[in-house]
């Protein structure tokens, strides 16, 4: 079986075309992330293509499937752009993932080239997050209390299509116990379907540095969904601009969004090379 391995600030992907293949995709991605055993990545995107869209679906390290990935959007538009993929791949292409319907364009700026997506519009009820917590319908959730391992927290929640938990802090965030309150915050019984968890700390209108843990991966040198996520609740609580850089350890993501409707997401998107996965090792039950 054909992959190839691509990355967007350092968050990295395996792709696989999908389209006439019936396998257990989601063994297939414990075996192939592994970062000793396998080839290693943050996730399995399977690409399928028709007349005018692209389908897109996501797979964590541990086998989970994801309902949103920003990176891997970008990735997976950034493959699909260079074959030709797509009713248009030089303009507009459309991708369907879990999470709906997104949009993404090529920019090209030098040697980089940059993919915009389309994100889709944040949701903050509780229900949408989702998360077991009684809270009015039609509110976000800002700055919830909760304590753990005795470090207080104030999360701010909110659904990029997938669940985020956004912890703002004064001080920098390489110095967040990311490994010891990453999976607490992911696997605390007020996440029924887990959730990513984000620190973050604001640098300017225009710049925020963060870490982020994702949902059945772990640590992460970027997270395209946590971005756009870390700049929403920023820009709600009055932190920054429509337009904000989040500094990742992989690199840095520009995000806009204007109050009120979809949420855009720039950053890189780089093939790193093509290999092929041995038959013997292709789970199909």
């Amino acid at each position: 079986m054909n992959f190839t391995k691509l990355q967007g600030a350092g968050n990295d992907f395996l792709l696989v075309e999908a389209d006439k293949k019936q396998l257990n995709w989601s063994k297939l991605a414990v075996a192939m992330c592994h970062r000793h055993f396998g080839i290693g990545a943050d996730g399995l995107l399977l690409l399928s293509a028709d007349k005018a869209d692209l389908r897109m679906r996501v797979f964590n390290p541990d086998g989970s499937e994801a309902e949103a990935c920003g990176n891997g959007l970008r990735c997976l538009v950034k493959y699909a752009l260079d074959k030709g993929l797509g009713d248009s791949p030089k303009a507009e292409i459309s991708v369907v993932t879990k999470a709906g319907t997104r949009k993404a364009r090529l920019h090209i700026k030098g040697k980089k080239t940059i993919i915009q997506v389309g994100m889709g519009e944040p949701k903050f009820s509780a229900r949408d997050i989702p998360i077991a917590l009684e809270a009015k319908p039609a509110e976000p959730i800002l700055d919830y209390p909760l304590t753990l391992d005795g470090r207080k927290l104030a999360l701010s929640l909110v659904s990029m299509g997938n669940p985020h938990a956004v912890y703002f802090g004064h001080s920098s965030v390489a110095d967040f116990p990311l490994s010891q309150i990453g999976p607490k915050v992911e696997r605390h019984p007020m996440f029924p379907k887990r959730t990513n968890f984000e620190v973050a700390r604001v640098l300017g209108q225009k710049q925020i540095e963060a870490r982020v843990w994702e949902r059945g991966v772990g640590e992460t040198l970027a997270c395209g969904s946590g971005a756009c996520a870390i700049a929403v609740l920023a820009k709600l609580q009055g932190y920054t601009d429509s337009k904000v850089d989040i500094k990742l350890p992989g690199g840095t993501l520009g995000v806009e969004w204007d109050g009120v409707g979809e949420v855009f997401l720039s950053g890189p998107a780089e093939i790193v090379f093509r290999g092929e996965w041995p038959d013997e090792n292709i789970a199909t039950d």
